[in-house]
């Protein structure tokens, strides 16, 4: 677990916009941030759920298109959303197994909300609380006091997340946590990624430099084995379609992507781990991250009756993700890099989302 504190762009500082998005059934008040750069790309963050709600950047012909899943309304966030739309998952995303797991001899009980498994946190997960937010200097700050116990987990935990985007056309995600107990943590942000802004995702070209992946059981948790991607649908070191190899992968993917494992993971360097081109609109989107791995999932459990923006289906593999993080299940799996974080060491991380911005063909382009 990594203790360095913020990865800073050092770029000059963009516009932030707040607002009262409207009251939660508790009766808290949520609210809506839009961050835009001078690209134009326009990124709004929900507190609730410390939520990516949209991001729209320019097409090869100017044109500004949302390039994520969501939804139009706050009530949406909060009673529809099944999938986790641009959603921080947490104290633990993705599975463990059979919602247990031993720390320091202890053994700790979850709750069951993933077939016999718990995903992304449990049933109360940092997507569906709401996060004191605030306005810092270039960014979005988000911050949650988990409390000790909260579904299952050990210490008071504070979480802070931070936004930032940049005249690079960089989205900077920051995760800052510190616990009074030892505890375990791995989080990461939910967002479904579409760059066509529409139709399924097969069509996009994915490369990434991962050389293993961890095979899983029939209900997703790892084996344990840290495989080779060398002749296996999970091969992306070379940029091939996302849907080239998709129907030899039961229900898509919804695997971990292992980009360092052992001595070669410190948690401190911001490394590439995925590129992904989508050539009838011209966008591209590079993601940088500390994390060891990437939870590549293709919405496979997607099938149309989570109704998005617009009033429009979500169809299945109507987005991507590329859910940095640790592995999955690293709670019960010692060979794993750790998520212990314990008291006096701070919990840090990070990853960037990086956009094109593709240059409109003028007509003494096409002589």
């Amino acid at each position: 677990v990594s203790t360095q504190s913020t990865w800073d762009t050092g770029t000059s500082k963009m516009p932030i916009e707040a607002k009262v998005w409207g009251t939660l059934k508790s009766g808290a008040t949520a609210q809506l941030y839009t961050l835009t750069n001078a690209s134009g790309i326009v990124v709004s963050i929900c507190s609730f759920g410390a939520t990516i709600t949209s991001i729209q950047t320019p097409d090869k012909s100017n044109k500004l298109g949302d390039i994520v899943l969501g939804f139009d309304t706050l009530e949406q966030y909060e009673t529809g959303n099944k999938a986790y739309f641009g959603a921080v998952c947490g104290r633990v995303a993705n599975r463990i197994a059979k919602g247990k797991f031993t720390l320091d001899g202890k053994e700790y009980t979850l709750a069951i909300n993933n077939g016999e498994n718990t995903l992304h946190g449990g049933n109360v997960g940092f997507d569906k609380v709401n996060w004191e937010s605030k306005i810092v200097d270039n960014h979005v700050e988000l911050t949650y006091i988990s409390p000790d116990g909260e579904e299952g987990y050990p210490g008071n935990l504070t979480v802070k997340v931070t936004y930032e985007l940049n005249d690079d056309n960089e989205l900077l995600i920051n995760y800052h946590a510190t616990t009074d107990a030892p505890t375990v943590l791995n989080i990461t942000n939910h967002t479904y990624f579409n760059l066509a802004g529409s139709g399924d995702v097969l069509a996009h070209e994915l490369q990434s430099p991962c050389a293993h992946y961890t095979p899983v059981s029939a209900s997703l948790i790892p084996t344990g084995e840290i495989a080779t991607v060398k002749g296996t649908p999970f091969d992306f070191r070379r940029s091939r379609k996302i849907g080239a190899k998709i129907a030899e992968v039961e229900n898509g993917y919804d695997h971990n992507l292992v980009l360092r494992h052992g001595d070669a993971y410190s948690g401190e360097d911001l490394t590439l781990i995925a590129t992904v081109h989508e050539p009838s609109s011209g966008r591209k989107l590079e993601v940088k991250t500390t994390e060891p791995a990437v939870q590549l999932y293709t919405g496979g459990f997607l099938d149309g009756s989570i109704v998005g923006r617009g009033g429009t289906p979500c169809p299945r593999f109507g987005g991507f993700c590329l859910e940095t993080q640790h592995f999955p299940d690293s709670a019960n799996q010692p060979a794993f890099p750790s998520t212990v974080v314990r008291p006096g060491e701070d919990f840090a991380s990070a990853t960037v989302f990086k956009f094109n911005v593709p240059r409109a063909k003028r007509k003494s382009d096409a002589a």
